[in-house]
């Protein structure tokens, strides 16, 4: 069990991908920052999937940003956790997906 999550763009080609174990806090963290809360199913993801807008991501991009109060160029640092550093790649490359096709679909299993 755990929740594997990943960005599809229009052509149902993977571009983003994010895993996290079942008892990995931080999968809640994406979750939230995607405002995605009922996709969450406790030991994994509700195996359903939605469409994203640009707006979202770049709202997503922006509380990441908050929430770690830096920049997300100064996010890849070596005391980055691993964790952050794939939550940021996610929301990265479904924001650049998203701003050449409008929206992204992610899937949560």
């Amino acid at each position: 069990m755990g929740h594997e999550i990943y960005g599809w763009n229009k052509a149902r080609e993977e571009i983003a991908y994010a895993r996290f174990s079942m008892g990995n806090s931080n999968a809640i963290l994406l979750y939230g920052l995607l405002d995605a809360n009922q996709f969450y199913a406790g030991v994994s993801g509700s195996g359903k999937s939605s469409i994203f807008s640009l707006q979202q991501f770049e709202k997503a991009l922006n509380e990441y940003k908050k929430l770690f109060n830096t920049s997300a160029s100064l996010v890849e640092s070596d005391c980055t956790s691993w964790d952050q550093k794939q939550i940021l790649h996610f929301i990265q490359n479904c924001l650049a997906t998203a701003q050449k096709e409008k929206s992204v679909e992610v899937y949560f299993g």
